[in-house]
């Protein structure tokens, strides 16, 4: 049985304490590892080396950076099928899937940022008061702490850290106690490329975490989780008067009108539901659709679910894995169990056959605007569908959820496309697609999915601090 450690100041590094738990592989239930959970002294570690490390990383120089960051995708990809093979087993996802689109996509994001990094602006130069030159820098931000969710450990683990990097900043970071080892290797790959202390990874659980982000040392705190877990690191932030960077959950509407086009709607938007188990918090997780259009809808939604499979890490022919834990797997079924008398589970709605933690790709139809499971986050391979009567009853049974991360809308009218994408309260609006990314643009929600954005320049310039130098050039 392997016991894990603590990545600290360029190694690895042993618990303090005799406080350990076991991580159960979703795929079969069984129990693959040993974790320390870790305390005071292994954060405080953490940042003392973060902090060392950070009196050499922020004198680099962006091109410096840019060959760092780009060494590391390099080496990403000489691992990818060791990489695959670890965080599967964690997970539950597909290994195809990790390969293929979660590192592919992680490798491209650090790519983005390592230019990025080259790249930052600032206002020009000048006389702005008579008799004084200002001057514009753009500087790191110091020692960050992060805290990265389950659904993607990997790719979660890029977003944080590639932009601090890039922008000269030293990195604290706590994955899921779920999967922390797929975020493990990553720092390992990335060891050769930074000055120790660069990248650390304190391993542990809730508690772990708090430690994390309420650190005084921190410059900024970033999370990327649910409402309440953001809810507690704004709180303890605040504390410190520390910034924060919130990505949380989400509730995607999907939105068709009667002149889309149906059959690329019902594949694009099942395959954007239930990919990974439905566990990403841009999934389409709630349909709306025009009544005139609704029942032939419906009718191919549930004959395409039907069709779906979900299976083992190296089934090549299923769409989705497991879900991540037994917890996870108690919510879905939570969820289908509370549903009101009104609802109708027209595909699936059981848990998959095995040891392992699976769950059938789901449809219910019926929900009222105020259910839970219109309202609350799933975060499984369920989807809802519902119906509208026009615009304005489409627009406000979109909005009307407290999440605003993503949203889709399907039409053949650009003038309506256009409408829409302005008045939909989301961070993402898609176009007659759904779930499409990239490290170009910025990715983050409105409302209680949060505030700050990964992806993107505007990411990068999250984890700088702007500062004006004025000198008097009076003789």
């Amino acid at each position: 049985m392997q016991t894990l450690q603590h990545f600290i100041n360029g190694q690895y590094v042993p618990n303090q304490r005799e406080d350990f738990f076991e991580l159960i592989s979703p795929v079969d239930g069984e129990t693959y590892a040993i974790s320390p959970d870790g305390g005071t002294a292994e954060v405080d570690l953490a940042y003392a080396a973060a902090e060392e490390a950070f009196a050499v990383w922020k004198k680099s120089t962006p091109a410096q950076r840019q060959k760092a960051l780009l060494g590391l995708a390099d080496e990403i990809e000489r691992n990818v099928t060791r990489l695959a093979e670890l965080q599967s087993k964690e997970t539950g996802q597909l290994r195809h899937f990790i390969e293929k689109e979660e590192i592919a996509a992680s490798c491209d994001a650090i790519r983005f940022f390592a230019g990025a990094a080259r790249c930052l602006e600032g206002k020009a130069a000048g006389e702005y008061a008579a008799g004084f030159t200002s001057v514009i820098r753009r500087e790191p931000l110091g020692i960050v702490g992060q805290v990265t969710p389950w659904n993607y450990p990997f790719m979660m683990a890029v977003w944080k850290i590639a932009p601090a990097l890039a922008a000269g900043n030293t990195v604290v970071l706590k994955p899921s106690d779920t999967t922390p080892i797929s975020t493990l290797l990553l720092a390992e790959l990335a060891a050769p490329f930074f000055p120790a202390g660069a990248f650390n990874v304190v391993l542990g659980k809730a508690n772990t975490g708090s430690l994390v982000v309420s650190n005084p040392v921190a410059s900024l705190v970033s999370i990327t989780g649910s409402v309440r877990a953001g809810l507690q690191v704004a709180a303890s932030a605040a504390a410190n008067l520390t910034k924060s960077h919130l990505e949380l959950g989400g509730k995607a509407p999907v939105i068709v009108f009667a002149d889309a086009d149906m059959n690329k709607a019902v594949d694009i938007i099942t395959t954007a539901g239930f990919f990974n188990a439905g566990q990403d918090c841009t999934a389409a997780t709630r349909i709306l659709v025009e009544e005139s259009a609704y029942q032939d809808f419906l009718e191919k939604l549930v004959s395409r679910t039907r069709e779906i499979k979900f299976g083992l890490p190296d089934d090549r022919d299923a769409l989705y894995g497991s879900l991540n834990s037994r917890s996870q797997l108690e919510q879905v079924k939570g969820f289908i169990e509370r549903l009101p008398s009104h609802a109708t589970i027209e595909a699936g709605g059981h848990p998959g056959q095995g040891p392992g933690f699976y769950f059938e790709p789901t449809i219910i139809s019926g929900l009222q605007q105020h259910d839970e499971a219109i309202q609350h986050e799933v975060f499984g391979p369920v989807m809802t569908i519902q119906r509208f009567s026009e615009e304005a009853d489409a627009l406000n049974k979109a909005n009307d959820v407290e999440y605003g991360l993503a949203a889709s809308i399907w039409t053949s009218s650009h003038a309506r496309a256009q409408r829409f994408s302005i008045d939909l309260e989301f961070g993402t609006v898609w176009i007659n697609n759904h779930i499409p990314l990239c490290a170009e643009m910025p990715h983050g929600g409105f409302k209680k999915s949060g505030y700050g954005k990964d992806l993107s320049s505007y990411s990068l310039d999250e984890y700088t601090r702007i500062k004006h130098i004025m000198c008097d050039i009076n003789d």
